[in-house]
């Protein structure tokens, strides 16, 4: 029976809405960056974690041209040795209201809660269906309820459906849930009794409800700055323009699986006239630390660059002469190329004592895949070091995603 009732749920969102309490063609929140490395092994391994689920994609989502596997593996921020890392965003939820810090995830479509702070409403509706968000390393089980979202702004989500944990399975989690941004097809799979439907996303729902006028996300990030948090924004419904200096060029989403599930489009890169990687599909992530490339890609790149593997941190590393010498990395993209200047492409280095680094030691930001091109259906991961010198929009209306360049574009922050 609840199936049925789930689904004439969805029937209703898709046909009537409901009212909302104040109408804004964009709502506009600030995220808090919660990065709780100590070393740079935290690091390397919560990427690894996510770009295991990549691979997970790859190999078990076999059973047609438009179904991920399941159970889905959305790639929310799993660390293997320690908390999630990433940027957070406060919304209150339910009646009374409660206030949740939620990771946002560019790669899952599920919103959930309960990781720390007990779930409780007067006016939710257990859908009883039951939701499950594998991870690599750990799983999240829990069931589906109706409740309404409140943004800081008074903007009200009034029907969304949101995760409410009861199993968390090795997950170690600095925040209260996760808040998803994924494209909706990332979500399928997620509720085992109804392995074809997908849950609504946020952005389905304040679109439905009439909140915003468009389905899409703007992200805003600053460079890694030590001791400097609050530096994120999310704009639904558009883009804020005071964040970029032109407008953005769009990228459509690849048809490429496993890249079609997520934010995936496609693209080439060169660095100094020297083809780095053929136009090709992967993968735009927010959750990735480092940029990652097809293993092929990455010799090309490591030997142009002359950097060479550091054996404390797994990065590679050049002198400062080297510095000075290095070309714009280009990516080339339908729309237009977008240039990551010289100071983008190396870590920061207030940060070097957090990845076993001298503090005038420079490194690459620039990691291998474990696959060559053509491997895995993914040649690419543009992580944050790539995303925090643009503006993203992510547009799932249009399907495609868009870049911006900021004053951070070029700026030498590192």
């Amino acid at each position: 029976m609840f199936s049925v009732v789930f689904l004439l749920a969805l029937l209703a969102f898709s046909v009537t809405g409901s009212p909302v309490e104040v109408r804004n063609s964009t709502i506009t929140l600030p995220m808090t960056r919660r990065l709780a490395f100590s070393n740079v092994t935290d690091l390397l391994r919560h990427d690894e974690a996510r770009l295991v689920a990549f691979g997970e994609h790859s190999t078990r989502g076999r059973r047609g041209a438009d179904i991920p596997p399941h159970p889905t593996v959305p790639l929310s921020q799993v660390d293997l040795g320690g908390k999630m890392q990433g940027y957070t965003v406060r919304v209150a939820i339910g009646n009374p209201l409660t206030y949740f810090d939620l990771f946002v995830d560019t790669a899952s479509a599920i919103t959930w809660v309960g990781a720390t702070l007990p779930y409780f409403s007067s006016i939710g509706v257990n859908t009883n269906v039951p939701v499950v968000v594998e991870y690599p390393f750990g799983t999240f089980q829990g069931t589906l309820w109706e409740d309404q979202i409140t943004f800081s702004n008074r903007v009200r989500i009034f029907r969304m459906h949101i995760g409410v944990a009861s199993v968390m399975q090795d997950i170690d989690i600095a925040a209260d849930g996760v808040l998803g941004i994924g494209p909706t097809l990332s979500g399928l799979g997620a509720l085992p009794s109804l392995p074809n439907q997908m849950a609504p996303t946020v952005i389905d729902r304040l679109f439905e409800e009439g909140a915003i006028t468009r389905p899409v996300v703007g992200i805003f990030f600053k460079p890694f700055v030590a001791n400097e948090d609050n530096n994120g924004e999310l704009c639904f419904g558009g883009t804020n323009p005071r964040k970029y200096i032109r407008g953005p060029q769009y990228a459509d989403i690849t048809t490429i699986r496993p890249s079609s599930f997520h934010w995936g489009i496609n693209q080439s890169i060169r660095y100094a006239n020297i083809e780095i990687l053929a136009y090709s599909p992967g993968i735009i992530d927010s959750g990735c630390t480092f940029l990652y490339l097809a293993t092929d890609a990455y010799e090309r790149y490591r030997a142009a660059t002359g950097g060479t593997l550091n054996s404390a941190n797994g990065l590679l590393q050049i002198s400062l002469q080297q510095y000075n010498q290095l070309s714009n990395l280009e990516f080339h993209i339908v729309e237009g190329t977008l240039k990551l200047v010289p100071n983008a492409q190396i870590w920061p280095r207030s940060l070097n004592q957090k990845i076993n680094g001298g503090d005038n030691d420079i490194f690459l930001i620039v990691k291998s895949l474990t696959t060559p091109t053509g491997g895995a259906g993914y040649n690419f991961v543009n992580g944050h070091v790539f995303l925090q010198r643009f503006y993203t929009v992510f547009d799932s209306g249009s399907r495609r995603v868009g870049f911006a360049p900021t004053i951070f574009t070029r700026a030498a922050t590192n």
